[in-house]
């Protein structure tokens, strides 16, 4: 009987210790293999194919982000809704108008309370110092609110207001650099987003300046355009996909989308 136990205690001992392994073993792998980048695939509808290698080392949680969204099919289907050509594109938002933010349930299952998010700016101002990308020619980046226009007490705000737009660069442009998450960089595809960058627009930005609603370009619709470099047609993403080989980049931290209008009345003290 104590040969018994001692066996069965040998054998536990001998578990015990090759659990212990298995989790070194994983944590080594995880510390010293070299993983790719993750790389996004976009699928643009009559204009072609474009690569995106995602950097994770620069921006983390905005990676995360991308990728959670992007894998959930949140993409497919919107569009390019803002093309400034010597500049830069911009789409991912869900209205089509760039007012909209993504919801929770875009990015996790089973939500109980299902509420708009908006993620942590990972750059320079906002006191991330990692992220020291530049916005140099064929980088994305995350679209942002500047609330500190309006007041310099709401910077912060527009600091964390980046949801689901993004914005690619078609030229160099050392003013963004340390304001915006950028994220990546197009690998393949930069003529396709030169061609995008170069579609019709009902007007660019200094023209209509202080035009009135009625001589405002009119859309399909009869509707007056009161965004400066919208597209006569949106480019439609048709999808965008991320090869992330194997690992999980979890699900990204958000925050609360900052409510301006009821800021607004609380200056003014609107009940």
């Amino acid at each position: 009987m104590k040969a018994f136990k001692k066996i069965v205690l040998i054998l536990a001992i001998i578990l015990v210790l090759a659990g212990i392994g298995y989790v070194c073993y994983g944590f080594y792998l995880k510390f010293t293999t070299n993983y790719p980048n993750p790389v996004a695939t976009m699928e643009v509808e009559d204009y072609g194919t474009v690569k995106i290698e995602l950097y994770p080392d620069k921006a983390p949680n905005t990676v995360a982000n991308f990728i959670a969204l992007a894998n959930s099919g949140f993409y497919n289907g919107l569009t390019f809704h803002r093309t400034i050509p010597d500049f830069m594109i911009q789409g991912g938002d869900k209205s089509g108008n760039g007012t909209g933010s993504p919801s929770l349930s875009d990015i996790k299952d089973n939500v109980e309370t299902d509420k708009e998010y908006n993620i942590p700016g990972e750059f320079i101002a906002n006191g991330f110092t990692q992220n020291n990308l530049k916005h140099s020619r064929g980088v994305i980046s995350m679209a942002r609110t500047d609330y500190g226009t309006y007041s310099t007490e709401l910077t912060q705000y527009g600091y964390n207001s980046a949801g689901s737009q993004f914005f690619i660069m078609t030229q160099d442009t050392t003013s963004l650099d340390g304001l915006y998450a950028a994220f990546g960089k197009v690998t393949e595809g930069m003529d396709v987003i030169d061609k995008i960058a170069n579609v019709e627009v009902y007007y660019r930005d200094d023209e209509y300046t202080d035009a009135k609603e009625e001589d405002l370009p009119k859309d399909a619709n009869g509707n007056a355009v009161r965004s400066p470099n919208t597209p006569k047609k949106a480019p439609v993403i048709k999808s965008i996909t991320v090869e992330t080989y194997g690992v999980d980049y979890g699900t990204p931290t958000t925050v609360d989308v900052f409510n301006y209008t009821n800021w607004i009345m609380q200056q003014y003290n609107v009940q």
